[in-house]
C-alpha cells in the first residue's frame, strides 16, 4: 500500500463512522463520487473488500478494520507532529484530547479549568462517558488522555496515579440503617439497590463486593447516571453503590448518607491514562504532569475514605 492517500483514508473512516457514502461526502465536504473515487483507489491497494453493505448501512469488513486502525495511528502522529513543531517554534498552542469517565466529572472540570487558566495557548476537548466508551476511544487514538479508575487490562495502556478514589453504599438521611454502626453486609440483603449499566466501572467495583460479601440483593432499576441515581436514593426508591466522590454535595445537605457498612469504603485510585504506544505530544506530557502532581488536590473531601482500610 505504498501510494496511500490521507484522502483515501479518510474517505474510508468517514463511510465506517456515518454509514454513508453521502453523509461522509457532506461531513469531508466533497462530493459522493469523489468519495467513491477515494474509496475504489483505496480497495484496490488493499487486494481485499474494505466495505460491506448492511441492513444499517455501510459497514468495514476485517480488512476494512485494519486499514482504519492503521489510519488512526497516522492522524494522531500527524496531531502530535503539528504539536511538537509548535513547542520547537516557541508557542505553547494546540489541542488536547481529554476522556473523563462520568464518575470523574465530579472534579476532573476543577483541575482542567486550573490547568487550562495557566496555559491559555492550550484547548483542551472533553469526552465524558463511560468506562467502556472511554477504553474505546483509547483504542482508537480518539483520545491523548483519559481520566478514570482502574487501568483497562484489555488494552496496553500506561497509567500515572492522581489520588484516592472511595465507593460506598448511600441511602436516604431517613433510612433506617443510617442509625447503625458496623452494618454487616449480610444485612444488605434485605435492601434494594438501584446500580450503574454494564460497562461503567462503578458497576464492576459493586458486582466483585457483591460477590466477595455474598450478596444476593434486589435489583430494583439499571440507571446510566450517577445524578439519576442519586436523585432516586433521595426519593426512597432503594439504596447504591457509588463513588464517594460523587455525593459532597449531598452529604453536606443532609439529603444522603453514607452507611457504615463493615468492608467499605473500598478505595481505589483515579489515575490519567494513555495508550502505551503512543507519544505524547508536548502539550499532553503537561497536563498529564500537572494531573500526577497536582491533581489530587482538587479531589472532594471523602469522610468516609478516612475511616476505612484501602484495598488495592
Amino acid at each position: 500500500m505504498k501510494h496511500v492517500t490521507l484522502k483515501q483514508l479518510r474517505a474510508l473512516a468517514a463511510v465506517a463512522q456515518h454509514g454513508s457514502v453521502t453523509v461522509a461526502a457532506r461531513a469531508l465536504n466533497l462530493s459522493a463520487p469523489a468519495v467513491t473515487l477515494q474509496l475504489q483507489l483505496l480497495q484496490r491497494q488493499a487486494g481485499a473488500p474494505l466495505l460491506q453493505r448492511t441492513a444499517t448501512g455501510m459497514q468495514p469488513t476485517r480488512a476494512g478494520l485494519e486499514v482504519i486502525d492503521a489510519a488512526g495511528h497516522i492522524e494522531a502522529a500527524l496531531r502530535g507532529c503539528e504539536i511538537n513543531l509548535a513547542a520547537l517554534a516557541g508557542a505553547e498552542r494546540g489541542t488536547i484530547n481529554v476522556g473523563v469517565i462520568s464518575t470523574a466529572k465530579y472534579f476532573a472540570p476543577r483541575s482542567l479549568s486550573a490547568f487550562a487558566s495557566a496555559h491559555p495557548g492550550l484547548e483542551l476537548k472533553l469526552v465524558v462517558g463511560n468506562r467502556a466508551e472511554i477504553i474505546e476511544g483509547l483504542r482508537h487514538y480518539e483520545l491523548d488522555l483519559a481520566i478514570m479508575g482502574r487501568p483497562p487490562n484489555e488494552l496496553a495502556v500506561k497509567a500515572d496515579m492522581i489520588g484516592d478514589h472511595p465507593h460506598v453504599i448511600i441511602a436516604p438521611s431517613g433510612h433506617a440503617l443510617t442509625a447503625r454502626r458496623r452494618i454487616a453486609p449480610r444485612d444488605l440483603n434485605r435492601e434494594t439497590f438501584l446500580v450503574r449499566e454494564p460497562g461503567s466501572g462503578t458497576r464492576s467495583l459493586m458486582e466483585s463486593f457483591f460477590v466477595e460479601a455474598r450478596l444476593t440483593p434486589r435489583i430494583n432499576m439499571q440507571i446510566s447516571s450517577n445524578e439519576t441515581i442519586k436523585q432516586a436514593v433521595i426519593a426512597g426508591l432503594g439504596i447504591a453503590f457509588l463513588s464517594g466522590h460523587t455525593i459532597e454535595m449531598e452529604l453536606e445537605t443532609n439529603r444522603l448518607a453514607v452507611l457504615d457498612v463493615i468492608g467499605l469504603p473500598i478505595v481505589r485510585q483515579w489515575h490519567v491514562v494513555y495508550a502505551a504506544d503512543r507519544t505524547l505530544s508536548p502539550a499532553a506530557r503537561l497536563l498529564r504532569t500537572f494531573l500526577t502532581k497536582q491533581g489530587k488536590s482538587y479531589l472532594p473531601g471523602s469522610k468516609p475514605a478516612q475511616r476505612s482500610r484501602a484495598r488495592r
